[in-house]
Parts: structure tokens; C-alpha cells; sequence
């Protein structure tokens, strides 16, 4: 008759089926969501709470961008007063 005990013992050593394991899986590689932001064209200011991340993002003046996590780009951008934009900075020629 067999023993699960002795199997437990070598799982618990580190050996699997008799083959040793050498190393565990690699760490999934995390994948860098790009910046993503909005910027205010209402009149005075607002604070919008993102619904991906809970978020809260304040845009203090008419013209202000801020990078917004790329969780909540669509509950922004529902938002009549907020378009989204390339860059964080305004370039003026």
C-alpha cells in the first residue's frame, strides 16, 4: 500500500516526479500602460473622480492638463468639459 506522506515529503523538497525544480515560473513581465491626459476647457474649475481607479483629478483653471491613469481615460472622456490631448505641456511656436 502507498503512502501520500512520502510523495508530500518530496514536493515538499522540491522535487517533482524525481526531477528537481530549478527555478519557479518567470514573474509576469508588467506591461507599462502609456500616460494618457485630459485637458479642462470649461469656464472655472472642476474635480472628476475616476471610475477605473478612484481616482480624483482636479483641474483647478480653464487650460489645465493632467495625466490621468489610463484606467479611467473612458469615465474622462464622457465628461463634456474635458478632451483628451498628446502631451501634458502646451507648445507654443
Amino acid at each position: 500500500m502507498s503512502c501520500c506522506g512520502k510523495q508530500r515529503q518530496r514536493l515538499a523538497g522540491g522535487f517533482v516526479t524525481g526531477v528537481r525544480a530549478s527555478h519557479a515560473d518567470p514573474p509576469a513581465r508588467s506591461v507599462r500602460a502609456s500616460t494618457v491626459y485630459f485637458e479642462y476647457v470649461g469656464r472655472t474649475a472642476i474635480t472628476i473622480l475616476g471610475q477605473g481607479s478612484g481616482r480624483r483629478y482636479r483641474f483647478d483653471r480653464p487650460g489645465a492638463r493632467i495625466a490621468v491613469d489610463p484606467r479611467d481615460r473612458l469615465s474622462l472622456a464622457l465628461v463634456p468639459q474635458l478632451r483628451q490631448v498628446l502631451s501634458g505641456f502646451t507648445h507654443t511656436p
